[in-house]
């Protein structure tokens, strides 16, 4: 027999200690030894993994992202609600405008500036129709645009007359309320960032200048249309209003008039009079300053946000003002025109820069005489001296902000690994981390937009000082990102504890406002306001309840109800918590880098330093990370045809980029230098490193790849991929000088760490297939990397790094066994019986996990019991039943790659199927051997011995000798050719009577788990068979056999046919799909007279996959019953056995037939 149980091994009985504590010793040091590299090898590969161990999110690899944004159902109306109708009127109405002014200021972030300041990118070209093209398609949007104008204006309008009537001073006219020291700055804020939008909309139509130059070109294009509509075959009548149309747009958003008009409409009417409001006007003042004041000491400073934003919106204020009381603040206007000392411009978006003097002379130009000549010099002076400043200072500034952002960095990953739970600490980090994002942002882009503006070219060491500002901005948000988790946890906590605070002060008021016993109706407002300001904290910290909760501190905050003291700190505590709450919004906003599409010409020299001095290389993760930013607003144009166009055209510019400054660099430095080191024997020029630097490329080798939009770019595969083919090349070109070639090559693998691919042609034909002795040391490797194909005996490899996969056939095996002899099959088998040896074990593990036995358990209880009983089963086991198990099973694990353990174990049998495949493979390729070899004996029946005639000729004792041999070969062929070895029954032997054993009783429900098994199987089918249509074909496969091979070995070594078959499994599976198609059979013909396509496609798409699903099930069923023929060697025994009976009596009767006819009849007759 080929397989051989091993005997306990017996030791001697002599021992004298000495050797035993020699040998000892040295495994003791053998064991240390091996600690030691395993633990330098862990090291390693924790070295080279870095980040990306752990439960850090990485933002270049994560799909998804994690958004806190507070939310709640809960409208206005309900949040203001206290007893005081006057109150919640007053407060509904104005937490109403400042709701829709922020959303008309995030409708224009979002929806107008991209399209306007990407017109006239892409391949806009100057033929002819070119542009009257990309004008026709920027008519909807300007249409929308128009709308979205006269929305301001309307809202601007409503925000100024609510705001007069609450601040009336008629004789006559009772007040809402009294509002004598009510200031409602929120407001005044909401509507400043309005008026911002509509300045930045102006700013960035006057900056479009190709914009007005197609305009004019598509204008005389209608203009040509009218006078000859007969060519163009349009009417008359429908062209007039759409000249109209065009007129309208060109009046009100062309000519730089849309802030100008929407300060200079009428906010006089019959029901309010705005001009004449002496109070509202002072109010108007008194606000302004209040907000100026406010904004301008932090403009600059560390602790600046978005200071410099409401700069803009103050100004536009103060042009409001005028343009309705027609009164100029001279005072407040040079206290405006001095901001230009610590800030010469403004960053609005994209590359829009905004001079509020500028603005201030354009909207009053009375003002100019005020403002002399040296005065306005002095500010364009200024912009020239701020640049110099900030470029001799720009270098310390990254530095010093690369110290701070590492300490906050480290600061924030010790918190993330130590799970940290002060609350005050971790809102300190988070503000902290968004400050600096902003001060790092505002000074970026205004440095690269003003050197545009003012058209002043940069230093190289500005250039890449900017570049290490960039990649700070971006660490910020990548910090962010990977301490999601903690920040999830983190923000409801801080939210909270901010929110509490609050109250407490608010507590304070209502309790000092409480004290006083006398009735007013201001002490009542004062009071229903703390009221709801209170209610409005208690909650998410939602936007709606942040405003209108600082609209009630406005009204509550009279009456001394505050201390000054009291009320600072609360507004500190609300600008964290408004910080806290809106800080993805914030931190998205102070680290996008979109600006730099327009500043891309900056990136050749960024990549060209990174590549020549190689310090810190794993930073450049972060300036594509800045890079990639630029593609959603490239996907937002409107001028052409297909906004894909712009960003393809982007991503072929940068990565043009990336190859001549970096990639070609890289790959002709590194080869020139294994050149010159192969190449050392020669007089080459002096390579000493003290005289000419010493510079280490490998560091660029070990960035990981860059994620850039659709692609990861992997700097070593492109070195690899480069000097590969370089050397194959150049070594085709001249032969002799593969043996240089090949010292490079090794020389690469050793210094630069480099997997080289070897060129040389393959030791082997591609007809002769995997070697058995590769299959057979590898038996482990193999059936887990090949599918095996029951009817054509074929191993097909499942997937493959070539464009081809590798396949094992009986001519592949038969090839081997002649190269080998017919020995090796047998150590094939004893190397197979190891192997089945160790699945079997894990097979047995996981039967016996309490898990899944209790399950059997239940299922063959449930089975027994109700296949009596109740009719609908029909003694079929029920699919929902398998199929609730296959799903339930997910629920104990999965494995990292989605698996559940009903996955691993068909993917056990499996292997154990194609063992056995491979068994049945390995007897197949001997008998084609046999068969080939067989043919030149002429005739099997009738086989001469040389030996006898050799002997009768008289020949010499050596051609006796070789008879002998000859005979013996003969006679072995013969044999194996007609007999055979039937090693599936050794198989069966010699593991059937351990399988049936009573330890390994819980083995015995095997067959109650092949339903929910078979399930599983076919959605593995079917999943890899959809996967062979697709352009990513990883783990694509047409057959998968040893599944139906391993299932029938198994059944047959636990002899449980019969219970199997018992489940009428195939029946079930069979009624099952038949009754779900005549159900959807049925209600396609109840909706037949419907016109519902959609509802018909479903139905039929219905059907194709319940089909598709039967079909695979079927298939099964064939190969189940294919493969247990293979195992019912008993009953063909059994049957020749029979055979040979039946076929005595008939020899006999041969016999007597031969002796005599009387003595046959009589027997005959008998």
């Amino acid at each position: 027999m080929a397989v051989k149980e091993k005997m306990n091994w017996e030791f001697s009985q002599f021992d004298d200690g000495s050797v035993q504590v020699v040998v000892g010793e040295v495994q003791v040091r053998k064991y240390e030894k091996f600690l030691h590299d395993y633990f330098a090898q862990l090291k390693g590969i924790e070295t080279a993994l870095d980040e990306a161990i752990g439960d850090a999110w990485d933002f270049s690899l994560d799909p998804v992202s994690l958004q806190l944004l507070p939310y709640e159902h809960t409208s206005l109306l309900e949040l203001v609600k206290t007893d005081n109708k006057i109150l919640n009127k007053v407060m509904t109405v104005f937490a109403s405008l400042c709701c829709e002014m922020n959303i008309l200021q995030h409708e224009a972030r979002s929806k107008f500036y991209t399209p306007l300041l990407l017109y006239g990118e892409g391949d806009v070209s100057l033929e002819d129709g070119d542009a009257q093209l990309a004008v026709g398609r920027m008519l909807p949007f300007l249409q929308e645009l128009s709308c979205f104008v006269s929305r301001c204006y309307d809202v601007v309008k409503n925000v100024v007359q609510q705001l007069s009537s609450l601040y009336i001073n008629v004789k006559g006219v009772n007040r809402v309320m009294e509002v004598d020291d009510v200031h409602l700055q929120v407001v005044y804020e909401h509507l400043g960032g309005l008026l911002t939008v509509l300045i930045t909309l102006d700013d960035i139509v006057a900056n479009q200048m190709t914009f007005k130059e197609h305009w004019t070109l598509y204008k005389r294009m209608v203009k040509s249309v009218r006078a000859n509509p007969g060519t163009f075959n349009i009417e008359v009548d429908k062209l007039r209003p759409f000249e109209k149309l065009l007129m309208t747009l060109e009046g009100q958003l062309m000519d730089k008039l849309i802030f100008r008009n929407c300060a200079e409409q009428v906010f006089d009417d019959g029901k309010a009079f705005v001009s004449k409001n002496s109070a509202f006007a002072e109010e108007f003042t008194y606000n302004i300053k209040t907000c100026f004041t406010s904004i301008e000491s932090k403009i600059g400073e560390p602790n600046e946000v978005d200071q410099r934003f409401k700069y803009v919106g103050v100004c536009g204020l103060y042009i409001l003002h005028f343009q309705i009381f027609r009164v100029v603040d001279k005072r407040m206007f040079r206290m405006l025109w001095d901001v230009y000392k610590k800030l010469p411009a403004v960053y609005l978006v994209g590359n829009t820069v905004w001079f509020a003097n500028d603005f201030l002379l354009e909207k009053l130009p009375h003002m100019e005489k005020a403002m002399d000549k040296k005065a306005q010099d002095q500010v364009k002076q200024q912009r020239l001296t701020y640049l110099a400043q900030k470029s001799q200072q720009l270098a310390k500034e990254a530095q010093y902000w690369f110290l701070q952002i590492s300490s906050w960095m480290i600061k924030m990953e010790t918190v993330y690994k130590c799970n940290a739970t002060d609350l005050t600490l971790e809102c300190v980090l988070f503000i902290q981390g968004v400050l600096f994002a902003y001060n790092i942002s505002h000074q970026v882009k205004t440095i690269m937009n003003l050197h545009v503006a003012i058209s002043k070219p940069m230093t190289k060491m500005s250039v890449l000082a900017l570049c290490r500002l960039i990649e700070l901005l971006k660490a910020i948000e990548y910090t962010f990102h990977r301490c999601s988790l903690t920040i999830s946890q983190a923000v409801n906590q801080v939210v909270q504890l901010l929110s509490f605070q609050a109250i407490n002060y608010i507590a304070l008021a209502k309790k000092r406002i409480m004290t006083d016993k006398k009735y007013s109706e201001r002490r009542l407002d004062v009071l229903s306001a703390l009221v709801l300001a209170e209610n409005s904290l208690n909650g998410p910290g939602t936007k709606e309840r942040r405003l209108i909760t600082q609209l009630a501190i406005a009204i509550g905050n009279q009456m001394k109800a505050f201390k000054d003291d009291e009320l600072h700190d609360f507004q500190h505590i609300m600008k964290k918590l408004n910080t806290i709450c809106d800080i993805r919004e914030q931190l998205t906003e102070a680290t996008d880098c979109s600006f730099l599409y327009w500043h891309r010409i900056i990136l050749p020299i960024y990549l060209q330093d990174l590549c020549d001095s190689a310090v810190d290389p794993h930073r450049i993760q972060y300036m594509f990370g800045a890079m990639r930013d630029c593609v959603l607003p490239l996907q937002a144009t409107k001028h052409l045809a297909l906004p894909q166009s712009l960003v393809d055209a982007f991503d072929t510019e940068v990565m043009n980029y990336f190859q001549e400054n970096m990639l070609e660099p890289l790959c002709r430095e590194i080869e020139t230098d294994l050149r010159l080191h192969i190449h050392m024997h020669l007089q080459l020029d002096d390579r000493n490193p003290y005289k000419i630097g010493l510079k280490d490329s490998s560091c660029l080798l070990r960035i990981r790849p860059i994620r850039f939009l659709n692609r990861f770019i992997s700097i070593k595969a492109h070195v690899e991929q480069y000097l590969d083919k370089t050397f194959y090349n150049l070594t085709t070109v001249a032969l002799h000088d593969w043996k240089t070639y090949a010292e490079m090559r090794n020389l690469a693998s050793q210094k630069y760490a480099l997997t080289m691919a070897e060129p040389h042609l393959p030791s082997q034909t591609l007809e002769q297939g995997l070697d058995v002795l590769e299959i057979m040391r590898n038996i482990h490797v193999f059936v887990s990397k090949y599918n095996y194909n029951l009817n054509n005996q074929i191993f097909v490899e499942r997937s493959s790094n070539n464009k081809y996969l590798n396949t094992i056939n009986i001519r592949h095996i038969a090839n081997s066994i002649r190269t080998h002899g017919t020995g090796i099959m047998n150590t094939t088998v004893n190397f197979t019986y190891q192997f089945l040896r160790k699945k079997f074990y894990i097979f047995s593990q996981f039967m016996y996990d309490e898990h899944i036995k209790s399950r059997l358990i239940k299922d063959t209880r449930f089975f027994r019991e109700n296949r009596s009983q109740d009719n609908e089963m029909n003694s079929c086991y029920p699919f929902e039943r398998a199929d609730k198990f296959n799903k339930g099973i997910r629920k104990l694990g999965l494995t990292p790659d989605g698996q559940s353990f009903l996955d691993q174990f068909r993917q056990l049998i499996s292997q154990i199927g194609n063992a056995m495949g491979y068994i049945r493979a390995i007897r197949s390729g001997g008998l084609h051997c046999c068969s080939n070899n067989i043919r030149f004996v002429p005739d099997l029946e009738d086989i001469p011995n040389f030996e006898e005639i050799s002997k009768q000729e008289g020949l010499s004792e050596e051609c006796v000798r070789a008879a002998r041999n000859m005979d013996l070969v003969i006679s072995n062929m013969a044999k194996n050719f007609t007999e055979g070895t039937q090693y599936f029954q050794m198989l069966v032997d010699v593991f059937s009577p351990e399988f049936r054993n009573a330890k390994n009783i819980h083995l015995r429900n095997f067959f109650m788990i092949l339903p929910p098994l078979t399930v599983n199987f076919v959605e593995h089918s079917i999943s890899c068979k959809e996967k062979m249509n697709k352009k990513n074909k990883l783990g694509a496969a047409f057959t998968d056999d040893g599944f139906s091979m391993g299932v029938a070995y198994i059944l047959k070594l636990l002899d449980q046919y019969h219970q199997f078959d018992s489940l009428h499994w195939f029946q079930s599976i069979r009624k099952k799909y038949n009754k779900d198609k005549q159900s959807v059979v049925d209600q396609r013909t109840s909706v037949k007279g419907r016109e519902d396509e959609k509802l018909q496609q479903t139905m039929t798409l219905t059907v194709k996959r319940l089909d598709q699903y039967q079909q695979e099930f079927d298939l099964l069923y064939y190969s189940l019953n294919s493969a247990r023929i293979f195992f019912r060697a008993e009953r063909r025994v059994a049957d020749k056995e029979e055979k040979k009976r039946a076929e005595q009596p008939r020899e006999q009767l041969d016999l007597i037939t031969r002796k005599g006819a009387p003595h046959n009849r009589s027997i005959c007759c008998q």
